[in-house]
């Protein structure tokens, strides 16, 4: 929300340092992002003369101008010149001084200056009208400047007049400061002082009534609360006065004509977002006009005012006179409606839309608009008469127009605000501070708040009713929230907590959290956060399985359209991440994060929450050197990092086995593994499917994990069970042993270990083979080195070969191997 500081010091009285006030608006909660001057942006504008007019050679409209800009005169050879410009206004004369906008130059609502060449003839510059310079809406020609104006001195200097615009950014909780009222009210909540607005007044009603002439009608429910029409008669459309020209486009809106622009003007004037409508273009039938909201029909196209033809879904509203749309509700009106400059006769619309189905319907649509913004995040349906007079009231002042007496109004259930009881005692306990009940009634007073006080047996109390333009306030605790937020956070004193015989400390939950986290940052990756949100195809999306996930868990009013469930994974999240990464240059990423899932139960009034813990890492671990070339990042390298963190937490039994199945359909076959614990399942370890990098928008290929928390809890030991090393020397042996292609390597080490007993200390394998003729088809051969070790004397040959012996033949046996000649 852009707030020009004059227009709001015209409403109430303001610091003469905005700077002050932009203090105030951060600590209670109003970020402002930046603090502009418009007026003084005249950048590469400049005050010139016209030194010659020529008629252009290849057209009957356009004439080739020779333009004195003083100092900054340079011509195409780039020698000092009269700048060449070409011109389509008819309103000058050689000697007259004007507005010349210089290469390089950018007008309001982003117009730049470029060299260019108009039918041929090359054009060094831009000779301006008051409209796109910003000052007025009258385009019917070049600005012409008195004939003792200064030549060459830069449009700023010689205007002399600039405005301080705060950008603030409004939290979608409070949709009532999205206009120059509210921002007035919060000042004067936060100063403790008055604002007044004069608002025009309808001078005359005059010919037939509106409700003679237009019918409304809803068709089907949840689609609008509130709907209010008005009508004026004989308008005349042209340009806006300066000072409304002046106040758009410090809010950031450019001008159209006269009647959108105080469409636009009391939109941002009150919160209420309104519409025109060229009362010509509802079809009449029986002498009567109709305005029906109903829902789109799938596939139902409609062109916007923006000249594109969208194809609609049911969730979307329509206005239409009966048969024919003529506006997408609550976000845009329709090309064969809007105001024309032959326009006679206007319909306002003052409505209050759905927020859930604006909201859907602007971002399906990408569609995104100052009326949609409002409307998601609800309107004061209340307001909705007064602001539709405010309108009228302006088009008969400025446009000549003659109101029509009296209004439709189809208000089927008028809202009814309730009344909530404030304590005194739990304002103190929840604030900590001892508040003063003389600054909570004029706080909540100031904030629209009626309030009263009812003193009760024992407490204190407020009977307090929130204004119907703050919807974030149902209940006890949002008043409190509002009332410290004004009073001062950082006015509470810090203390301790009180507690008895209680030491303070992390709990073992945390010290896992952060155990965690520092082994996988040790392993070379960094933690991120990504949302909770997720898109209801986001599993699907990766080939993800929902078995075992529980029910979807689905928002009510989502803040994004695509983020409309709650995460039952973090690994869609974490992709998004990589995709980002690599999109912008980014190759080589190693994330990890430990967060919440949540799964929905069948009549079940909450859903399961569990924490999970997940990492990606794609790309290479470090940067191509001279001697290091470009090595990828593969399935080991995750299962190296899934070992380490295991290994480190003291997880016993830990074992691996291939991840097969539908339930592992966006991993890479044979590249993916269950992390097991005993027989307790961990999660998973591998490669994502290249079909589900694809969905994702990722070319390099991408290890991931995921864990369940609990499981990792359960299983982690705070200390290791001490083993002392062995004074004697070892013995090595080798064991080569052909096996089934099926068969493990997991597989074989287990009962490797299994059948070595207490002398065996170690087993790692170091080589794999496979050969159709030396070995077999299907088969493969595992080498194996094992060591052999007393802890209390040294071993002999014949031990060692007793040992060994008795092992190979319990692992032929077990696994239908044999020992490799």
């Amino acid at each position: 929300m852009r707030v020009p500081y004059s227009w709001l010091g015209e409403m109430i009285e303001l610091p003469s340092d905005p700077a002050d006030l932009v203090a105030e608006f951060i600590r209670t909660g109003t970020e402002v992002e930046s603090v502009d001057t418009v007026g003084e942006s005249f950048d590469h504008v400049v005050t010139a003369q016209v030194v010659s007019k020529e008629p252009h050679p290849d057209s009957d409209h356009m004439w080739v101008t020779k333009v004195d800009v003083g100092e900054f005169n340079l011509g195409e050879d780039g020698a000092p010149a009269p700048l060449q410009i070409v011109c389509g206004a008819q309103n000058f004369n050689e000697g007259d001084h004007i507005v010349t906008a210089l290469i390089g130059a950018e007008l309001p609502g982003g117009v730049k200056i470029k060299k260019s060449k108009l039918r041929g003839v090359v054009s060094f510059g831009m000779n301006c009208s008051a409209r796109e310079l910003g000052l007025s809406g009258d385009h019917s020609g070049i600005m012409i400047l008195p004939p003792d104006a200064p030549v060459g001195v830069p449009f700023a200097q010689y205007q002399g007049t600039s405005e301080t615009v705060l950008d603030c950014e409004i939290t979608p909780n409070r949709p009532d400061c999205l206009s120059m009222v509210g921002m007035a009210r919060e000042v004067g909540a936060i100063y403790d002082r008055d604002y007044h607005v004069e608002y025009p007044q309808i001078k005359e009603e005059v010919g037939r009534p509106t409700a003679d002439e237009i019918s409304v009608a809803f068709d089907g429910e949840g689609m609008c609360s509130r709907y209010v029409a008005r009508i004026v008669r004989n308008v005349k459309v042209g340009p806006s006065p300066d000072w409304m020209v002046q106040r758009l486009n410090a809010l950031g809106i450019r001008p159209h004509n006269n009647i959108v622009d105080i469409t636009n003007y009391v939109m941002m004037l009150t919160g209420q977002p309104l519409h025109a409508f060229d009362l010509s273009t509802f079809a009449e039938r029986d002498g009567k006009r109709s305005v029906v909201v109903r829902a789109a029909r799938e596939g139902e196209t409609f062109t916007t005012l923006d000249g594109v033809e969208r194809t609609l879904s049911e969730g979307m509203s329509l206005i239409t006179d009966g048969e024919r749309p003529v506006a997408l509700a609550g976000v845009m009106g329709g090309m064969d409606s809007e105001i024309e400059d032959d326009t006679v006769d206007v319909m306002v619309e003052s409505a209050c839309f759905d927020a859930g189905r604006t909201s859907h319907t602007s971002r399906d649509l990408s569609l995104i608009s100052d009326a949609s913004i409002r409307f998601e995040r609800q309107v004061d349906e209340t307001g909705c008469v007064d602001v539709a007079n405010i309108t009228c009231a302006l088009i008969e002042e400025l446009a000549g127009g003659e109101v029509a007496p009296g209004y439709v109004d189809l208000y089927p259930a008028p809202k009814q605000q309730p009344e909530l009881t404030l304590r005194l005692a739990r304002v103190h306990a929840i604030c900590g501070a001892d508040i003063d009940p003389e600054f909570i009634e004029r706080a909540l007073t100031r904030l629209g708040c009626t309030v009263s006080r009812a003193d009760g047996e024992d407490e204190q109390v407020f009977r307090v009713v929130p204004p119907s333009f703050r919807p974030d306030l149902p209940r006890e605790i949002d008043l409190i929230e509002e009332i410290l937020r004004l009073w001062g956070m950082d006015r509470v004193e810090a203390t301790i907590p009180a507690a008895k015989n209680h030491i303070g400390g992390l709990t073992r939950e945390q010290h896992l959290t952060r155990k965690i986290g520092q082994i996988l940052r040790a392993c070379g990756l960094n933690e991120t956060t990504t949302f909770a949100f997720a898109a209801a195809d986001d599993l699907k999306k990766i080939g993800m399985s929902e078995e075992g996930r529980g029910l979807p868990v689905v928002l009510m009013d989502p803040l994004i359209a695509e983020q409309a469930e709650m995460r039952r994974s973090l690994l869609p999240g974490l992709l998004r991440s990589v995709a980002y990464n690599e999109a912008h240059g980014t190759a080589n990423v190693q994330l990890y994060e430990i967060g919440r899932l949540f799964h929905g139960r069948e009549n079940a009034s909450k859903p399961k929450e569990n924490v999970s813990v997940a990492g990606v890492l794609s790309g290479a671990m470090g940067d191509v050197t001279w001697n290091q070339k470009f090595a990828p990042l593969r399935f080991f390298d995750g299962k190296g990092v899934v070992e380490e963190l295991l290994a480190q937490l003291r997880v016993e039994k830990v074992r691996f086995r291939p991840a097969e199945g539908e339930g592992y359909a966006f991993l890479q076959p044979g590249r993916g593994a269950e992390v097991l614990s005993g027989g307790t399942v961990l999660g998973w370890v591998g490669e994502i499917h290249p079909d589900a990098r694809e969905a994702m928008d990722i070319d390099l290929p991408v290890v991931a994990f995921e864990l369940n928390f609990e499981a990792l809890l359960r299983g982690a030991r705070n200390q290791e069970a001490y083993h002392e090393f062995s004074s004697f020397p070892s013995v090595e042996h080798d064991l080569a042993i052909v096996v089934d292609e099926g068969v493990t390597c997991e597989d074989l080490e287990r009962r490797i270990v299994s059948a070595g007993g207490k002398l065996l200390s170690d087993v790692r394998l170091f080589d794999v083979y496979r050969d159709p003729v030396r070995v077999g088809e299907g088969k493969k051969s595992m080498a194996f080195a094992l060591t052999y070790r007393s802890d209390d004397h040294t071993l002999t040959s014949e031990e060692v070969e007793r040992a060994h012996s008795k092992l190979v033949a319990k692992v032929c046996k077990a696994t239908g191997g044999e020992v490799r000649s």
